[in-house]
């Protein structure tokens, strides 16, 4: 009677959601690879075209601003740097603004820009529109369907909520009544002699046991993209479980050299002595002149786990606060790794090839399920016509 219950309730939660389940699994596949696929597809914008010399020195971030600020129409501001510390690399500059009460995707970006400037010359090597880039769509897709965050984001997050439940009941229907060998070798191996509805029978539910665990990861660590709250939530409920504390913050760092004019390049010139091999900083351009000036450094390659983060006075220069990744709370540490949890950049590349068929197989699962849902129909139909 409870299988029965759960069977109905897996059914027509699969057929509710499978469009929106298969678009966003589709599109989560190429996504995966989008870190090494970039580099691959613009090698023009995101490697200096220029010989950059051993000599070759890193001109002012604030000069750099103000070239990319010049190479964008006017009312387009820059918000965001992006930089990176081998000298092959450009750095990106980016300006966005969002109507987050829009519906589509045209109108949902008032303009999205980024201007990718080799930093030893100055020179403006591309203005890309972030818009109607093709990466950007594929994510816009799979974040939200390309209708907007308002509606969007609402239909992309209750769906991958219904599809956690999906996952769930079709593990207790999968679930044999009796542990026999016989029973277990049908339910965990594919038997390609069966005829192509048994088989598609097997493809839905083997395949749907197998990835389990991973697509449950994906799953809730979209979730946390999607209902901020929802990370918030698990962030605090995990540290609430360590008895680790972050280290109390200094109440004297080391001193910034205030070398140069402007407080934001002595923080810049600061963090790059400090961390010379890391992978990339993140810049964001406060608005507010009372807020802090931040820099995020990431040490390793394509994931965001593994951080520090200073926070400047904007009026001094000098280090308020320092934030790292190091010392947090078990919660914070798998707040930060979200991203890393969700594309698979945990592990390398193989988590990353490991995610990319997990997500190709979620995109069969509504396939496979409405095909033995039509299956079932037609042989209902056939018997009432007897």
């Amino acid at each position: 009677m409870i299988k029965a219950g759960l069977l109905w309730l897996h059914k027509w939660l699969g057929l509710f959601t499978g469009l929106v389940v298969f678009i966003v699994s589709l599109s989560g596949c190429f996504y995966v690879f989008y870190d090494e696929l970039k580099l691959i597809v613009y090698p023009k914008k995101y490697y200096t075209q220029d010989s950059v010399g051993e000599n070759s020195k890193l001109l002012p971030l604030t000069q750099l601003i103000d070239i990319a600020q010049n190479a964008l129409p006017k009312g387009e501001k820059i918000s965001r740097t992006d930089l990176y510390l081998s000298p092959d690399r450009t750095w990106i500059f980016r300006a966005l603004k969002t109507d987050e009460h829009a519906f589509g995707n045209n109108q949902y970006y008032i303009y999205h820009k980024r201007v990718f400037i080799n930093p030893y010359s100055g020179k403006v090597q591309a203005v890309e529109n972030s818009k109607t880039e093709f990466f950007q769509i594929v994510l816009q897709l799979h974040m939200n369907l390309l209708l907007g965050a308002m509606v969007g984001h609402w239909v992309v997050g209750i769906s991958v909520i219904i599809f956690i439940i999906i996952l769930i009941t079709g593990i207790v229907l999968w679930w044999p009544k009796k542990w026999t060998i016989k029973k277990l070798k049908r339910q965990l191996w594919f038997d390609f002699k069966v005829k192509w509805k048994r088989l598609n029978y097997d493809l839905h539910q083997i395949l749907g046991l197998y990835s389990f665990i991973f697509a449950l990861l994906i799953a809730c660590t979209g979730i946390a993209f999607t209902f901020p709250a929802f990370k918030t939530f698990y962030v605090k409920s995990l540290n609430g479980f360590d008895s680790t504390k972050e280290i109390e913050q200094q109440e004297k760092f080391e001193y910034v050299p205030q070398n140069q004019s402007k407080i934001l390049d002595n923080a810049l010139n600061f963090t790059i002595s400090k961390h010379p091999n890391a992978d990339m900083m993140s810049i964001r351009l406060r608005k507010s002149p009372t807020d802090p000036q931040d820099i995020q450094v990431r040490f390793i390659k394509d994931r965001t786990g593994e951080f520090i983060w200073y926070y400047f006075n904007r009026g001094n220069g000098q280090i308020e606060k320092i934030k790292q990744s190091e010392n947090a709370p078990i919660g914070d540490k798998i707040g930060a790794m979200n991203y890393d949890l969700h594309v698979g950049n945990y592990g390398g590349i193989a988590t990353k090839v490991l995610h990319f068929f997990i997500a190709l197989i979620c995109a069969s699962l509504p396939i496979t399920g409405t095909i033995i849902w039509l299956n079932k129909k037609k042989k209902k139909t056939k018997k009432r016509i007897k």
